[in-house]
C-alpha cells in the first residue's frame, strides 16, 4: 500500500458536498494488485499514529491525530501507483477496480474500528471528485508498506534549508516529507 497524507486545515470532496473534515489529515490511498490484510493492519497503525501535530507546548512533530482528537478523510487513488510509459501513465501496479474497492472498504472500516468512527471520513469510491485540500504547513508525507519496503538504499537529510527530509527506499518507493 502507498499512502499520501496531507496535513490539513480543511479538506472537502465534490462539488456537491460529499465529504469534509476540519484539522486533521487527508490520506490518499493507493492499493497496490499485491497488497494483502498485513499491509493493510500497518498502514492503519501508521497513519493514525504518525505524529505530524504540535503538542501543547509547540514542541513540533510530537502528536498525531489520535493524540489530538482530530479527523480523517480517507480518498481512494489508484493513480499513487502510476509508472510512466513514455509520457503516459500506466496503472498496472494497482490493484483492479473490483478487489481494490473491496480492500478499500475493508481498510476503512479497520480505520473507523482503530479510532473514533465518526472521525473517519471518505469519498465515493472509483468516481471522479473534485478535492480541495487545504494543506497546513504545508506538510505531506507518503508512507509505503513493509511488503514493499524491505530495506533501505539511500538516505539524505538536508537540515540547513529545513525544508525537505527525503529518505528513498529500494523499489521506487519513499517517505518524503516537505514543511
Amino acid at each position: 500500500m502507498r499512502i499520501n497524507s496531507h496535513k490539513l486545515d480543511y479538506f472537502s470532496v465534490g462539488d456537491e458536498l460529499v465529504s469534509s473534515v476540519g484539522r486533521g489529515i487527508c490520506v490518499l490511498v493507493g492499493i497496490s494488485r499485491d497488497d494483502t490484510p498485513t499491509d493493510m493492519e500497518f498502514m492503519v497503525r501508521k497513519i493514525l499514529n504518525l505524529r505530524l501535530f504540535d503538542d501543547e507546548n509547540g514542541k513540533r512533530w510530537n502528536k498525531s491525530v489520535m493524540d489530538k482528537d482530530l479527523e480523517v478523510l480517507c480518498v481512494s487513488q489508484f493513480t499513487l501507483y502510476s509508472i510512466l510509459k513514455g509520457n503516459k501513465p500506466d496503472f498496472h501496479l494497482s490493484m483492479g477496480g473490483e478487489d481494490s474497492e473491496i480492500f478499500y472498504k475493508e481498510f476503512y472500516k479497520q480505520m473507523q474500528k482503530t479510532y473514533k468512527p465518526d472521525k473517519i471520513k471518505d469519498g465515493v469510491f472509483g468516481a471522479m471528485m473534485q478535492v480541495n485540500i487545504q494543506n497546513d504547513g504545508p506538510v505531506t508525507i507518503t508512507l509505503e508498506s513493509p511488503q514493499n519496503n524491505a530495506s533501505f538504499c539511500f538516505r539524505s537529510f538536508n537540515f540547513e534549508e529545513r525544508n525537505r527530509i527525503i529518505i528513498l527506499y529500494k523499489k521506487n518507493c519513499g517517505i518524503i516529507m516537505s514543511f
